[in-house]
């Protein structure tokens, strides 16, 4: 790879558009494929762009879902390659794209001597030929996408259920299969078998004669043992995962899946164990499935690791590196302050430059009924507490992306729509034996949903003027609580410096180190269950938080043995480690139910 780093997916339009951005300086970045009318609108205004005709496709065409995303991720390739055959003609100037190529890339880059030679070298001839070398590395980032493997809702057509072939998953799936895109769908979010077993089906994720694949597969696990199931799963029908995309549970952007108390550290550290021997485990699965229909395959295809969540320095991330032995390492939250990566409308990056630490929290605010990190100051938060007042709480329900509730009929609805809202607070009503306090919080619970779908797609429509007379355009965003430190707007440049520690864009020097950040936040999480589950607890509750507090205890310890491979971090930082992890001892010790 080019790049130590990856851009992860953000919400649906704050990468929607980052491998236009960044791919021609060979930056990987991924892009959700859950909605395919903000993908209709960005294809429509990069089209404009970049003057190449757009055909519509409209929902009343067949498969216009799938259409819409392989049209997109169409367009979205033929761009970056137009952005790189510019690159291989443009002069080595000071301001040109081309010497910025490779000013970004890390030390560490084989290009990198060559490219400071060029830049010193007086001889004309030599000069041209180092030059002649360079061009030769140039190698755009890949154009990755997600899917979120459970948001996968059937389709009807005129009152008729589709085949499910035609649920979102699959239809986004298959959109990304019959694109042109030589790159890796991000499956998100736990296993699908439809899904799963659709990936089966199609053939840009076969093994080509060499081995090589035209679409791989990548898995965001958050611990070892769901990945080994996942990955198992895969194998026995024939498809290989080329990637494990190890994210914190709870620092992180987005929805949280927190782990049943198991840390980052520990789980990095099973997977650095276990490499050879879950590689050996799935690829005689994975053979003994080609085998069956005629294929021999004598040499197992490469399996790349990678870790995000909650980092925010050069040492953390080149820590991740060296002693975990990972691949890469992804940089989300802090790229949400990067105009040039990322879109973001520009009221939400001025409140992010003036929030504070207090403004990230994790609420439960998704229909998904999965925790999900928040922002307070956005403007989405704000028409929902509008809502409440007025007495209407809930939102318009159009994507529908996220119906999944038959509490009140057979059609599937949004726990955040204003129908769900309004009959679950009618029942709620009716319960005369609620005290005050209890009706307060239960209602709250009901209506602390937020449309998703719109909220996390109107920074693109604010920021490209592609929003539609009337359109709802409140903006939700779901930073990781590891943003608090960035604090500014910045540039391209400024960011990958810093990711390479060629500056720092951190102001304050009290910022934990990542592991212990991620180890305060699970101590805060099991803080809260204890606090919301104090009256109904019963004998299931009170051995799993028992079992939650070990095993954040058994991390702690693991922490400690740690503290020899921390020597090249600050002094600060070194000194504080230990006393922190005394601190969360203490911490979990008095957690009392």
């Amino acid at each position: 790879m080019t790049h130590t780093f990856h851009i992860p997916v953000l919400g649906l339009a704050f990468s929607i558009d980052s491998a236009i951005k960044v791919a021609q300086y060979g930056i990987s970045s991924v892009m959700s494929i859950v909605d395919d009318e903000l993908i209709e609108r960005m294809r429509c205004y990069y089209c404009g762009q970049y003057q190449i005709p757009y055909h519509p496709i409209r929902t009343t065409d067949a498969d216009y879902r799938a259409n819409r995303i392989t049209a997109y991720l169409d367009l979205v390739q033929q761009v970056v390659n137009r952005q790189i055959d510019s690159l291989r003609y443009q002069s080595f100037t000071e301001s040109s794209e081309l010497t910025k190529y490779f000013q970004l890339l890390p030390d560490s880059h084989p290009s990198k001597p060559i490219f400071h030679a060029m830049e010193i070298e007086t001889n004309r001839a030599i000069k041209t030929a180092l030059q002649d070398l360079l061009i030769n590395y140039l190698k755009p980032g890949d154009i990755d996408v997600n899917i979120m493997s459970k948001v996968d809702k059937i389709n009807y057509r005129n009152g008729i259920a589709l085949a499910q072939q035609h649920s979102d998953a699959l239809s986004a799936l298959r959109g990304f299969a019959n694109s042109t895109l030589h790159s890796a769908v991000v499956l998100s979010a736990g296993m699908n078998p439809h899904l799963y077993a659709y990936l089966a089906e199609l053939p840009a994720f076969f093994p080509k004669d060499d081995g090589s694949f035209d679409k791989k597969v990548i898995l965001k696990v958050s611990d070892f043992r769901s990945s080994l199931i996942q990955a198992k799963y895969l194998a026995k029908r024939g498809v290989w995962v080329s990637e494990f995309r190890v994210e914190s549970g709870l620092n992180c952007g987005g929805h949280a899946f927190a782990t049943d108390g198991f840390l980052l550290g520990p789980i990095l550290e099973e997977f650095k164990e276990k490499k050879e021997s879950l590689q050996a485990e799935l690829f005689a699965i994975y053979q003994h499935y080609w085998l069956t229909h005629g294929v021999s395959l004598t040499d197992s295809p490469q399996i790349r690791y990678t870790v995000q969540g909650g980092v925010g320095t050069a040492m953390e991330h080149q820590f991740l590196l060296d002693y975990y032995e990972f691949d890469a390492v992804g940089w989300g939250s802090p790229f949400l302050m990067v105009p040039e990566a990322t879109t973001v409308d520009s009221a939400t990056l001025k409140a992010l430059e003036q929030a504070e630490q207090t403004d990230f929290y994790c609420s439960g605010a998704s229909p998904l009924g999965v925790p999900f990190n928040n922002f307070r100051p956005s403007s989405a938060e704000k028409l929902r507490l509008e809502r409440i007042q007025k007495g209407r709480p809930g939102s318009p329900c159009k994507k529908e992306y996220l119906v999944s509730n038959r509490e009140f009929g057979d059609k599937p609805l949004c726990t955040a729509s204003r129908a769900y809202q309004y009959q679950k607070i009618q029942d709620l009503q009716q319960q005369q034996q609620l005290s005050a306090e209890e009706y307060s919080k239960a209602f709250d619970s009901i209506t602390e949903k937020t449309c998703l779908c719109e909220g996390l797609a109107a920074p693109a429509y604010l920021k490209y003027g592609i929003q539609q007379k009337k359109e709802q355009t409140a903006v939700s965003i779901c930073p990781g609580p590891n943003l608090y430190w960035f604090k500014k707007q910045y540039s391209l440049k400024q960011m990958i410096d810093h990711i390479y520690g060629r500056v720092s864009l951190l102001e304050h020097s009290d910022r934990p180190f990542v592991l212990i950040n991620e180890l305060n936040l699970y101590i805060d999480h099991i803080q809260k269950y204890v606090s919301d589950n104090k009256d109904k607890l019963n004998d299931k509750k009170v051995k799993y938080v028992a079992k939650f507090k070990a095993q954040l205890q058994a991390g702690i310890e693991y922490y400690h043995t740690l503290q020899d491979q921390f020597s090249y971090f600050p002094k600060n930082t070194i000194k504080a480690i230990p006393l922190q992890l005394e601190l969360a001892s203490i911490r979990l010790k008095n957690i009392d139910i």
